[in-house]
């Protein structure tokens, strides 16, 4: 039988960093997700995650850049509102199928099972940490700017990371 984790939202993110003009990072985060887990038990071996990221909710502390990620240039938010991932697996590194403005690849994240433990309110929690990178231009996010003194704007790799804390339903 099947135990359901909800996400505790308030205490899980998900964010990304990519490569700006070739010389720095710039962070951002998605603000609006939810994640559906179910595991057989409690050492998370065999689990059904469903993931839901809304591109809209995408935030990088600069309003002109978010609303140029949400255009047809990137995320294309208006017709492709949401962004999935759906495991196939999950041992040291959990894999997937991503899909991103329609396109769906899979995808290999390294993860670290932080344990379980209950809070002081009898509310069994688990909590997960995850990183790894994809290729934009594997989901048609293909914008970019070259530069002058050569290069481009935006780098091909995307670094992908998060925190996620579930509450044992």
């Amino acid at each position: 039988m099947a135990t359901k984790w909800n996400l505790d939202q308030a205490h899980s993110e998900i964010n990304f960093k990519v490569r700006h003009m070739m010389i720095a990072n710039v962070k951002g985060e998605f603000k609006n997700f939810n994640v559906d887990l179910e595991s057989e038990d409690d050492n998370f071996k065999n689990v059904k995650a469903h993931a839901v990221i809304e591109t809209d909710s995408v935030n990088t502390n600069n309003t002109d850049r978010d609303n140029h990620l949400r255009s047809v240039e990137f995320f294309n938010a208006a017709e492709h509102p949401q962004i999935t991932f759906d495991t196939t697996s999950l041992n040291d590194e959990i894999t997937g199928n991503l899909t991103i403005n329609g396109i769906t690849k899979p995808i290999a994240l390294e993860v670290d099972f932080g344990g379980i433990n209950v809070d002081p309110w009898g509310q069994t929690k688990a909590g997960f940490s995850f990183e790894g990178k994809i290729k934009r231009s594997d989901f048609g996010l293909n914008w970019n700017a070259a530069l002058e003194a050569g290069g481009v704007m935006v780098s091909e790799e995307v670094k992908i990371s998060g925190d996620l804390q579930f509450i044992k339903a």
